[in-house]
């Protein structure tokens, strides 16, 4: 049996995470991780206490929201947001950190990741987001993208 990279073994994690998401559009996992070491994680869904899309439907949906455009048309949290914000309420630090995410991040959650000081993005699938690539770019943030060699 062939031990896993730490890139695959936690990309398997963030996957993990993802089968909690509520979202009837795509489920997102993520993980923040230092040193080597799982600090956070997080998985798109509604706010805690809040009914889930998968109970009242999705707004995004009802109203033809593309994918991509205005991320405030909806009920829930992206994964990375959720990561943070759990770090956050436990007092952990995640500057220097890299974050596993099924999917790339975007511009929002590209912003949020900047101020939180991540240093690295690792993702498996993702579009395309001009503004995001061009301020991590500018904020030296990789974005790093493993594909399907890091699936389950």
């Amino acid at each position: 049996m062939t031990r896993p990279s730490w890139e695959r073994y936690f990309m398997s994690i963030a996957r993990q995470v993802a089968t909690r998401s509520t979202c009837l559009r795509r489920q997102v996992g993520c993980i923040i991780v230092l040193e080597k070491r799982i600090v956070s994680t997080g998985y798109n869904g509604a706010p805690s206490g809040l009914p889930h899309c998968e109970e009242v439907g999705c707004i995004r949906d009802s109203k033809g929201v593309a994918s991509g455009e205005r991320h405030e048309l909806c009920r829930g949290l992206h994964a990375e947001q959720n990561a943070i914000i759990q770090a956050a309420m436990h007092g952990t630090a995640v500057r220097g950190g890299s974050m596993f995410c099924t999917h790339k991040p975007c511009v929002l959650c590209t912003k949020m990741l900047i101020n939180a000081g991540v240093s690295h993005v690792y993702y498996s699938e993702g579009y395309e987001d001009e503004l995001a690539d061009e301020m991590a770019r500018e904020a030296d943030m990789r974005f790093i993208h493993l594909g399907e060699e890091c699936g389950p």
